[in-house]
């Protein structure tokens, strides 16, 4: 295994990750990274390593990526490498630039953000490829991990005494950006349509089935309810299913930020009943913008949300309870307003300005310190 503190700092830092431009939680999380300057102030050169499109546009922008990592290492370019990592292809096309980085003796920031990674590594690996797997995180420097759950089972199949865990970081916005919208307290649930929000990967893995079952519960409970679901995944049989159970459904597909602020700004509750996660970016930003959640208590989620206070927690598949917890708090806007307010009094605990100095730390430990005094308070858009 790497030592953490060898040798003097080399030349800089080349993180790893998919476009920023795609769909996803590495993505989000590496548009946070850039949006308060994190790779500003280390000097950080990115190289995407993945992108949306056909096989021919990953294919491509893998082997520039790789082609672009070789030359630095060449040159003497590359004094550490953080790799943002998911499951399946995202591991294997890592690990295509992590052993050249092990053979050149540079150090190795494993970022690790698939919440079903276990499943990969049980039932989606034969032994050879388990042992490669282990032997990627018995030789990095550092493994980061989202939540205590997953720190913990990296460390039941590695030696590796650097396991840390940094929460995914999250954007608050300084100003509330529901204030004024909660203003219906007074107004009878029953007499309005209320709009319920998802979003990331359409399909099983995040419960979209169970919540659009759980909507036909409500309806027949007398709540009027609209379901707004966001991302990809497989959004033709989401919507052929909503159209069959005759529910108010729209797919809105992948949405910009600012699409997204406006979603999040006009819904009453954010729903995620997920059967596997890390941390999940939506999660985080439906808190950061006031918005009362129901989730499972899956991956990091119980790090962030706990049962009756931000919202519920469900466990998965538990379809009755999701509609029964969706219910109370589109039931009772003063308890949604609540909630709302102290789900966007936890996010904070996720803010940039306190997660990312713990990325900070990891560098700094390695040899690694900021090329410019830029720091994480004076980010505009950032609450002081």
């Amino acid at each position: 295994m790497a030592d953490p503190g060898h040798g003097p700092r080399r030349h800089g830092i080349v993180m790893l990750g998919t476009s920023p431009a795609t769909m996803g939680g590495i993505s989000s999380v590496v548009r946070v990274y850039q949006q308060v300057g994190l790779l500003d102030r280390y000097d950080v050169r990115y190289l995407a390593t993945h992108c949306d499109g056909g096989k021919r546009a990953k294919l491509a922008i893998h082997l520039r990526a790789w082609l672009a990592f070789c030359s630095l290492l060449i040159r003497g370019r590359v004094g550490l490498v953080h790799v943002h990592v998911s499951k399946r292809m995202s591991f294997w096309r890592k690990l295509t630039f992590i052993i050249p980085a092990w053979l050149a003796r540079r150090p190795v920031l494993l970022h690790l953000h698939a919440g079903s990674f276990e499943d990969f590594y049980e039932q989606g690996c034969g032994p050879v490829r388990r042992r490669l797997v282990r032997w990627t995180f018995d030789h990095a420097s550092y493994v980061v991990t989202l939540s205590a759950g997953w720190q913990s089972w990296v460390r039941q199949i590695s030696h590796n005494p650097h396991v840390e865990v940094v929460h995914n970081p999250v954007v608050v916005p300084a100003r509330d950006p529901r204030r004024g919208r909660l203003t219906r307290v007074a107004t009878v649930a029953t007499d309005r349509t209320n709009t319920v929000l998802m979003l990331g990967r359409l399909g099983q893995g995040k419960g979209t089935y169970d919540l659009l079952d759980a909507t036909v519960l409500l309806q027949r409970s007398g709540l009027r309810v609209a379901l707004r679901l966001a991302g990809d995944g497989e959004l033709d049989a989401v919507a052929a299913r909503g159209r069959e159970l005759g529910l108010d459904v729209t797919i809105l597909g992948w949405i910009n930020a600012a699409d997204r602020e406006r979603e999040l700004r006009n819904a009453e509750v954010y729903a995620l009943p997920s059967y596997r996660e890390g941390l999940p970016m939506s999660l985080l930003e439906a808190m950061a913008a006031g918005l009362p959640v129901v989730c499972t208590p899956v991956g990091g989620i119980p790090d962030a949300v706990s049962d009756g206070v931000e919202g519920y927690l469900v466990q998965p598949g538990d379809v009755e309870r999701l509609a029964g917890r969706l219910a109370t708090i589109l039931s009772d806007p003063k308890l949604a307003t609540a909630m709302g307010a102290r789900a966007r009094a936890k996010a904070l605990e996720f803010s940039a300005v306190v997660t990312l100095p713990q990325i900070e730390a990891i560098y700094e430990r390695l040899g690694f310190f900021a090329a410019c005094e830029t720091v994480l308070s004076t980010v505009p858009g950032l609450p002081r």
